[in-house]
């Protein structure tokens, strides 16, 4: 009868010892695992992306569904494409007339043109010298009374005539034979570089047609179907990115200076139990806020604290917006 309330006062201590032990467990899991060590709690902050068209049209084919895990550059949909072709071939059809212009005003003038021009040159010459010869035969002629001032007068308008016709031919011929102005030369060269950046603008929108994954992620939102008109920008699907694992702590100010950027970390999150994943300190606030509503902190509710993100590894994804994490600082770590 008296084994009793001995085996009883052993049971009652037994679970005293296993109470001590659990409090002191916690509160090493609290102050941290190393001499120095600082504990943060927070929450995943997963970022997401609204992923869209550059261009409008109509949506031939979506290519994935929600939850869909999917890598960077992996095509998640298309567009109808046939406007967008069209486009590009217009495109370059105009640029192959510039350039076409280009090099014929690079080129010059054709050798045909220039000896059309030689000839009409060696015409009005012929004519030139014809009438200057008849200009002194009739001078001399109107000197001994043999015509009237009215002839000595048609034959000085005809050598003119004939003189300012010769200088306009080779003034022609020697416009051919240097060629196009410089000026027309570089304008025609500029419409070139505006055909090019026209071609280079009609194959972006045409590539743009493809929406792909701009890294690797999870979908978490399908927004739009197969057959939807959409507008350049519209939301068509939501990615979660999964690389990498942004945390969102905050710190007190007592503690601020124990903890800066770079700093290595290990975060536990309560759907792996027993088990830490590597992180480090990327940004801390510089600027002092109220503690949110949804922070632990050791410091009462009104304490200021800073705002600081930790990226985590997360190589078994487990990590899910909002979850709640607890982060291990080794302050002690150099």
């Amino acid at each position: 009868m008296a084994f009793f309330p001995k085996a009883r006062w052993l049971v009652i201590g037994i679970c005293a010892l296993a109470c001590v032990g659990v409090a002191a467990w916690g509160w090493h899991l609290y102050t941290g695992h190393t001499h120095g060590g600082l504990v943060l709690f927070g929450n995943v902050d997963i970022r997401q992306v609204d992923l869209g068209f550059r261009v409008g049209g109509r949506i031939e084919s979506v290519l994935v569904d929600e939850g869909d895990t999917v890598a960077a550059g992996e095509p998640l949909a298309r567009l109808d494409a046939d406007i967008l072709r069209q486009q590009r071939d217009q495109a370059a059809a105009r640029l192959a007339g510039q350039k076409a212009d280009l090099a014929r005003l690079e080129r010059g003038y054709r050798a045909e043109e220039v000896a059309q021009a030689r000839a009409q040159v060696a015409a009005a010459r012929a004519v030139a010298e014809n009438a200057a010869i008849n200009l002194q035969r009739v001078t001399a002629m109107r000197q001994s009374n043999a015509i009237s001032q009215k002839e000595l007068d048609n034959a000085r308008a005809a050598d003119r005539e004939a003189a300012a016709r010769l200088r306009s031919n080779e003034d022609q011929l020697d416009m051919l034979l240097s060629g196009y102005r410089e000026e027309d030369v570089l304008a025609q060269r500029a419409a070139v570089a505006a055909a090019e950046a026209g071609l280079r603008r009609a194959e972006i929108d045409l590539a743009d047609g493809v929406l792909r994954a701009p890294q690797k992620g999870v979908i978490l939102t399908r927004a739009r179907e197969a057959g939807a008109i959409v507008q350049p920008g519209q939301t068509v699907y939501t990615l979660t990115l999964t690389e990498p694992v942004w945390l969102r702590a905050y710190v007190d100010e007592p503690n601020l200076g124990r903890i800066r950027p770079g700093m290595p970390v290990r975060v536990a999150v309560d759907a792996a139990p027993g088990k830490t994943f590597p992180g480090t300190v990327g940004f801390i606030s510089p600027t002092a806020e109220f503690t949110p509503k949804t922070v632990e902190t050791r410091e009462v509710r009104t304490a200021l604290v800073y705002r600081l993100r930790v990226r985590a590894e997360d190589p078994e994804n487990v990590m899910r917006q909002g979850m709640p994490v607890t982060i291990f600082v080794d302050t002690a770590a150099p």
